[in-house]
């Protein structure tokens, strides 16, 4: 009974979040459409411009049918393969994608991506399998049109699937989920209805303009940052939006509004969000290796006439996203005091609230922990969980009550957000009330304050009753515990060492943990523990010197 209730306050608190045009397609979902319209679109359209090479991710096949995704390589050779339910349904997803068609050194593999292409077009029939979700019809109709106009050539056979796949997108699209899933399809609207010419062309440019112009304005917040709140996403959205202004470019088309007003600011938002390694931070999913580098990304920008951002000394804040940056001399820590995410879509979500990055001397020190799967699981859930962040953890619950896969029910809010800058110091502040469902009402204040050589840490949790606390902090996995003494702890940072006091009525320890860098990935690490039994209210302060 206890679990029955369990589930049904976990559907009320996440249904009563979603949006009626989210409930509606997801009923419709079962009418979808699965009718094929096998008349020839119009002839392709030609270039008047130039198409500037795009972002480059890693490499994905390796000799013939061999595929390497999430850091798992396996062979393609039946028809049957592409839908293996012995692989992970996100392996098999990316498989669909066909994103080495744009990978580095594509060039050397033009001939095997051509038999591929006519390959699934043989093993996957109209509306059957993963190739026929919508976002993997989007994805992949972007990178057949991307690998076209790159110097290969779709030949009559593979033009006409590509016709019949974006007229099976076009009445397929994914409303039910909004959010970067509504985006690509929009891109692949845009990308098809440029690429052909047409009255059915004109009809599905015109549609994907509509969801562009509206999504940007609505998933893009005024500081440059995606709703979504992840770093990872955010990649990936601007590499669209850089696509999409390269093909109009290409045919000499104005490109939808917004499009070149935020990609300024979503370079500048991805630049803030990266540490000195130039790599992304981990909040909510993140993950290298799912986008192109930060780099390459910064590489395409530039080609097509964007300055490369330059973060600034002292604090950066991200006022609508909730993130911070602070930038001193050998140090910078990327700071969460953001919301959980888009109310209707907060999937990717973690429950991060008041966690932080810190690099030292160039090298991450304090990380979270990352993401290498979405498969439904303990470990997807502990992943998302509290626990594998550097924040607090209360009575072992989650701040925010993250559940199955993609959802979470009662979220954590911020408020009280405080901050300072005096000469060479900095003070940032901010509390959330994700721990107020328990006895008691706990209520987690966290404050940072930075020296030149020192950064303070203050956990101030408030409330009544008796809690088990626990102040967490992951560790890169390259860093060694050099010394440990009581609640202090010395550690070793490019032959420099880093001392981490932690000031309290608790007991510190050293828990072995994993770090999740890449999806499929797990690196063993160490996580410091500073735990404590007691009433409410309690501080604990943390010292980190260099």
């Amino acid at each position: 009974m206890a679990t029955f209730a369990r589930t049904f306050l976990n559907y009320f608190h996440t249904i009563r979040y979603l949006r009626f045009i989210q409930i509606i397609s997801r009923l419709k979902r079962y009418f979808k459409y699965n009718k094929i319209n096998n008349n020839p679109v119009g002839a392709k359209r030609d270039g008047k411009g130039i198409w500037i090479s795009p972002a480059k991710r890693s490499q994905r096949i390796f000799k013939t049918n061999i595929f390497r995704f999430l850091n798992e390589t396996h062979e393609v050779i039946k028809t049957k393969d592409w839908n293996n339910s012995d692989l992970k349904k996100l392996w098999l997803y990316n498989l669909h994608y066909f994103d080495d068609l744009t990978s580095a050194n594509a060039k050397d593999r033009s001939n095997a991506h051509d038999l591929l292409i006519t390959k699934w077009i043989e093993d996957n029939p109209f509306g059957i399998g993963n190739g026929w979700e919508p976002y993997t019809v989007s994805l992949r109709v972007v990178n057949w049109i991307k690998w076209h106009i790159s110097g290969n050539n779709l030949n009559d056979y593979q033009i006409h699937s590509l016709n019949v796949q974006i007229r099976f997108l076009s009445k397929n699209l994914e409303t039910h989920l909004m959010g970067n899933h509504l985006l690509a399809n929009a891109k692949a609207l845009i990308f098809s209805g440029l690429f052909f010419s047409g009255n059915e062309a004109s009809i599905w440019y015109r549609t994907g303009c509509k969801i562009l112009t509206k999504e940007i304005y609505e998933q893009i917040l005024q500081d440059g940052g995606n709703f979504e709140l992840s770093t990872m996403y955010h990649s990936i959205i601007l590499e669209d939006l850089l696509d999409i202004l390269n093909l109009h470019r290409l045919y000499d088309y104005s490109p939808p509004d917004g499009v070149e007003e935020v990609i300024p600011k979503m370079l500048t938002w991805l630049s803030v969000m990266c540490h000195p390694d130039n790599e992304i931070s981990f909040f909510n999913d993140a993950a290298f290796d799912n986008t192109p580098s930060t780099i390459e990304l910064f590489r395409y920008s530039h080609q097509l006439g964007f300055a490369h951002p330059i973060n600034v000394a002292g604090l950066t804040n991200l006022k609508e996203s909730g993130y911070s940056r602070v930038s001193l001399t050998n140090a910078v820590a990327i700071i969460d005091r953001a919301a959980i995410g888009p109310t209707y879509i907060p999937g990717h979500a973690h429950a991060d609230t008041l966690s932080f990055e810190l690099s030292i001397f160039g090298k991450r020190l304090i990380v979270n922990s990352g993401t290498s799967l979405y498969e439904r699981s303990e470990e997807r859930l502990r992943q998302r969980g509290t626990s594998s962040h550097s924040t607090v953890v209360i009575d072992n619950q989650n701040s925010s009550e993250v559940w199955d896969s993609f959802r979470v029910a009662r979220r954590a809010k911020i408020s009280k957000v405080e901050n300072r800058k005096d000469n060479e110091k900095i003070y940032l502040s901010a509390q959330h009330d994700g721990y107020k469902r328990l006895h008691g009402s706990p209520i987690h204040h966290r404050s940072w304050n930075f020296t030149k050589n020192m950064l303070e840490v203050s956990d101030n949790i408030s409330g009544s009753g008796f809690h088990n606390i626990k102040v967490v902090f992951p560790l890169h996995p390259e860093i060694m515990i050099n010394d440990i003494n009581n609640n202090q702890i010395d550690v070793g940072i490019i032959n420099s060492n880093v001392n981490i006091h932690f000031d309290g009525i608790g007991k510190l320890l050293v828990e072995k943990s994993t770090y999740h860098p890449e999806f499929g990935s797990s690196i063993s690490n160490n996580k410091l523990v500073y735990e404590l039994n007691g009433d409410l209210p309690v501080k604990v302060t943390t010292r980190i010197s260099w």
